[in-house]
């Protein structure tokens, strides 16, 4: 029980301690922005490097958001996002010629410090180069009790098996009198 529940507080992501998974999305792609924009990318465009996702896009309410697999978390609000929205959504100019050192910083610490609840996640957040080196306490916590409660649950296995064995007479035991 204790395993289980530790196991799903681990996975839980909570505001009060670390960026959430949605921030760290956002917080992604905001670096990602940032960085092709300064290698001269024109983030305004209707398509990304590789034609995939669009850096900008429309949210269900006419906002601007950032494109790709955000789109789930358009209406975040986060410290380090605000001050680069205008009336509808984030504005370009704001984008292009007002992110500030600070943001970039925030935005960084943002995506690799997310609770992601996983050790070795496969994809989006947790396989950027920056988060290689950092497991939150919290994936720690979520990881060792899934791996404590599996194998309480081989152990009751085993020894439920054990005690039918014995009682049905396959499992003599040893012999005390050799």
């Amino acid at each position: 029980m204790c395993g289980c529940a530790g196991n799903c507080r681990g996975f839980d992501s909570g505001e009060f301690y670390e960026p959430t998974g949605p921030k760290a999305s956002r917080a992604q792609v905001f670096t990602f922005l940032v960085r092709y924009q300064c290698l001269g990318a024109n983030v305004g465009s209707t398509q990304g490097p590789i034609s995939l996702f669009k850096y900008l896009m429309r949210s269900p309410t006419e906002e601007v958001i950032f494109g790709g697999e955000t789109i789930d978390f358009w209406d975040l609000r986060a410290p380090w996002l605000e001050p680069l929205r205008g009336p509808n959504g984030l504005d370009l100019n704001r984008l292009k010629n007002d992110i500030q050192p600070w943001q970039e910083q925030c935005s960084t610490k943002y995506m690799t410090h997310a609770p992601l609840g996983s050790l070795n996640l496969m994809g989006g957040v947790a396989t950027e180069i920056n988060t290689v080196n950092y497991v939150s306490p919290r994936s720690w916590l979520a990881s060792f009790h899934f791996v404590l409660g599996f194998f309480f649950f081989v152990g009751h296995l085993w020894h439920a098996a054990r005690a039918r064995a014995a009682a049905t007479g396959f499992e003599k035991g040893i012999d005390r009198y050799l």
